[in-house]
């Protein structure tokens, strides 16, 4: 009888573009893919382990998965299988447990399915983990999460995801181009472009970031083109530029930060200091007013002091940008930061992280207040809520409208009009804009 398998994937955009991946391979394999829910024989999670809270996550998605059936085959992967793999065999009800180069041959290593008394654990050094994998989602959203690069030389201080993913590796752009124009074959409107450290694309090669975005700019049917994240002394004026003129590229970048005082960049290990970062956004502003600026910032890392936490806050307050990403500091094993003293309560960490959200709130509304009465292109996405159904304009504001299942997928004009108490813009559609 086909097997069927069933996915949860925790994390990154990066994770659920591997998952929808391996999940085709599987059912090449002859796998059937199922709702998680529906008691699949097979139950692949994909973890994270950017925070200790995605770890602690992992053992409930096990017993869940359990609970639909008893006798499933529960397999790890993911950066936390990479990091902890004998942590994971420990955990009751798995099977296996696969790094961070042998997840992309899973079916390998299923065998029969048949559940384990210890679960085997298959991973290698990840200073061997060289290859690239080539990996995209398609079918779970109405946009595609495109892989273009993987691992990160960086070593941030706080960072795990190099020892997790190995070294900066990327496609070359003739195969990504490849994969956009079958996303664009399958009806998909929008790609995100994904990866550890995105903006290092073509590492170790003669191509680059800037290169493969002329090159997707080109891809015909391709309605949008979105940078999911990128560094800041990564985003250079070429691409800001033309980024600018492209009528593929959205206006929206999200740029991670991390904190808002150059001491506390310094002892990160970032490769910049605030005033860099203020000139990014400078320019961005100046060429595409309308843009949004998404920013990942981390509060409570050893040795912030309330004077470096208000450094960070008001620096933010005053920075032209849209959202917040905020990450409370988790202590996470084998980083520098860990080592650090300084540590900063738990309930300090709570207290500036609360601060830190009521401020992205602020700064979301006030960006939508910029937009209300502009008509901009909306892609409508398949979730719903029941009577009404979300999508997102180019410039990433969050909209809403009646639902009707024949706008899912199709990009159309819409007028803001109005803010409604779930931060969500409400306004009028108008013609089809494609």
């Amino acid at each position: 009888m086909q097997k069927s398998v069933a996915f949860y994937t925790l994390g990154c955009k990066l994770n659920f573009s591997e998952t929808s991946t391996i999940g085709r391979n599987l059912a090449q394999h002859g796998y059937k893919k199922v709702e998680f829910h529906e008691g699949a024989d097979v139950y692949v999670i994909n973890t994270c382990s950017v925070t200790d809270h995605a770890d602690r996550r992992c053992k409930k998605i096990v017993k869940e998965a359990l609970r639909h059936n008893p006798n499933a085959f529960v397999t790890i992967i993911g950066c936390y299988a990479q990091l902890k793999p004998q942590e994971i065999a420990s955990i009751e009800g798995v099977d296996l447990v696969l790094g961070a180069a042998e997840k992309f041959n899973i079916q390998d290593y299923i065998g029969n399915g048949a559940k384990k008394e210890i679960a085997e654990v298959k991973e290698g050094k990840i200073k061997e983990v060289l290859d690239y994998h080539a990996s995209y989602s398609i079918g779970d959203r109405t946009r595609t999460f495109l892989k273009v690069q993987d691992g990160c030389d960086y070593f941030c201080s706080f960072c795990t995801i190099p020892l997790a993913r190995g070294k900066s590796r990327s496609d070359t752009i003739a195969n990504v181009i490849k994969q956009a124009n079958e996303v664009v074959a399958k009806g998909i409107k929008e790609i995100v472009l994904t990866g550890v450290n995105t903006g290092d694309f073509g590492i170790g090669s003669d191509e680059n970031f800037y290169l493969l975005l002329k090159a997707l700019d080109e891809v015909k049917g391709l309605e949008r083109l979105r940078i999911s994240s990128i560094e800041p002394n990564l985003l250079s004026d070429e691409i800001i530029e033309f980024v600018a003129q492209s009528k593929t590229i959205v206006p929206h970048f999200h740029i991670p930060l991390q904190s808002g005082s150059d001491e506390m960049l310094k002892s990160m290990r970032r490769k910049y200091l605030t005033a860099l970062y203020t000139s990014r956004v400078e320019k961005i502003k100046k060429l595409m007013p309308h843009c949004c600026i998404g920013v990942d910032v981390i509060i409570g890392y050893p040795g912030e002091t309330h004077e470096h936490f208000l450094e960070t806050y008001n620096y933010l307050n005053e920075l032209d940008i849209s959202y917040l990403h905020v990450f409370t500091y988790s202590e996470r094993e084998n980083t520098t930061a860990y080592k650090l003293p300084g540590k900063v309560t738990l309930r300090t960490r709570n207290e500036r992280s609360k601060m830190l959200h009521i401020l992205s709130d602020k700064k979301r509304r006030f960006f939508y207040e910029q937009n209300l009465g502009k008509t901009y292109p909306v892609l409508w996405e398949i979730e719903n809520d029941g009577d009404t159904m979300h999508g997102f304009t180019s410039n990433y504001v969050k909209v809403k409208t009646a639902y009707d299942p024949s706008l899912v997928n199709e990009i159309l004009d819409y007028k803001l009009e109005e803010i409604d108490e779930d931060m969500v813009v409400k306004g009028k559609l108008m013609a089809l804009s494609v």
